[in-house]
């Protein structure tokens, strides 16, 4: 069965872009002094951005794609930085497809 909040959650261009960028984050951000892109995650401070939003309205589009389990959370220090979870991820591409 599909799972409607996935849904949602994918229904925005910038929790879209968010994902993208996230495939692939050295490409797509700039070193980060605590914290390795890819094994700890971007620092939503980054997302915010590079989305052209305040840091409120990133955190509310995180929170989203984090409440789905598209992405995981890691608090270092005062900071919160993401990284995509594959297999949450790969398991909703499979969802997709057999249930449509």
């Amino acid at each position: 069965m599909v799972d409607v909040d996935v849904l949602k959650a994918l229904g925005s261009e910038k929790r879209l872009a968010i994902l993208e960028w996230l495939r692939d984050p050295v490409a797509n951000f700039p070193p980060q002094r605590d914290g390795d892109l890819v094994d700890d995650g971007v620092c939503g401070v980054f997302i915010a951005d590079k989305l052209g939003v305040t840091q409120p309205s990133a955190s509310e589009h995180l929170k989203v794609l984090t409440g789905v389990g598209l992405l995981r959370a890691k608090r270092i220090k005062q900071w919160t930085f993401y990284r995509r979870d594959e297999e949450r991820i790969a398991q909703v591409k499979r969802m997709l497809v057999e249930d449509w």
